[in-house]
């Protein structure tokens, strides 16, 4: 029996302090009508950006079990969407949900978390970026940073770039194998100034572009590519086109980073997801995701 509600395996890590990966993906995912059905890869107390003695277990083995037992009750899923990994392994354990679980015409959304600012994030390490150009293979949608892009294609981490060459990083991507491939903080050399934060995608099956360009807030929560990708997860499962899902992502994410934006609150517990969760439910107010010729 095909359940009424559309079911997502959400295969990230737990952090105990910071908003950031299953602890903004189940609310959100849940709060868009989707039943999250949780993955976990890891167990940290914090998140790993900006902290440091943070604990650490890895949950590979216990991916494997959960995996098995659901292929033994022949489990489907509508939805396969991945985050932060262990270690390169558990990217195996991705490309079995997407084989084994996710049902015909299903999602597949990567977010290939590596790293930000130009590094690697703490615990990511060379053999999990060539991992990783392995996984995406299997996604029907990526979301990196530009960061990620540059880790995944190789390329030199440097100021801003003709709006041109990052289509042209696009593309490469999509060669890999994903349909839409989802940049953010994509640098474009025609806004040189900290004014914008701009988002540039490809949708490879109709050869078309998308840009978004955000205005910019001087500060740097983490767990904010976390919330974007859950949205723009949430809403391509509800059926939204990809402009428009991107448009609700950056929409959700930029009023979580403003009601946060001069708080006292420190920037390693992540934006005040809290305050905007009801805000998923309501209509967009504009459409800021336009055709890139």
């Amino acid at each position: 029996m095909r359940n009424s509600i559309p079911r997502v395996v959400a295969i990230h890590d737990i952090s105990g302090i910071g908003r950031t990966s299953l602890t903004v993906a189940i609310p959100i995912l849940s709060c868009m009508g989707i039943q999250p059905i949780p993955l976990p890869t890891a167990v940290l107390s914090t998140q790993t950006v900006g902290t440091s003695g943070f604990s650490f277990l890895d949950l590979s083995d216990n991916m494997k079990a959960m995996i098995s037992h659901w292929e033994d009750r022949r489990d489907s899923f509508d939805g396969v969407y991945s985050g932060f990994m262990a270690c390169p392994e558990q990217m195996e354990s991705v490309t079995r949900c997407v084989d084994n679980l996710l049902c015909e015409d299903g999602l597949a959304v990567i977010d290939p978390v590596l790293g930000d600012d130009g590094v690697l994030i703490p615990t990511m390490t060379e053999a999990m970026v060539t991992k990783m150009r392995w996984l995406i293979q299997k996604a029907s949608v990526i979301t990196p940073n530009f960061t990620e892009v540059c880790l995944l294609l190789g390329e030199r981490y440097e100021g801003h770039h003709p709006l041109e060459e990052l289509k042209q990083y696009l593309r490469a991507l999509a060669d890999f194998g994903p349909d839409v491939v989802v940049g953010t903080s994509m640098p474009i050399i025609e806004d040189p100034e900290p004014q914008y934060s701009s988002v540039l995608a490809y949708e490879r099956s109709i050869d078309k572009f998308w840009r978004v360009d955000c205005d910019y807030i001087p500060a740097h929560y983490p767990g904010t590519g976390d919330v974007f990708a859950s949205v723009l997860t949430g809403s391509l499962m509800q059926g939204d086109s990809l402009s428009l899902s991107i448009d609700r992502a950056i929409q959700f994410t930029t009023l979580g980073v403003r009601a946060t934006y001069g708080q006292d609150v420190s920037p390693v517990e992540g934006i005040l997801l809290e305050r905007n969760l009801s805000t998923l439910r309501q209509p967009l107010s504009f459409c800021q995701t336009r055709l890139v010729l």
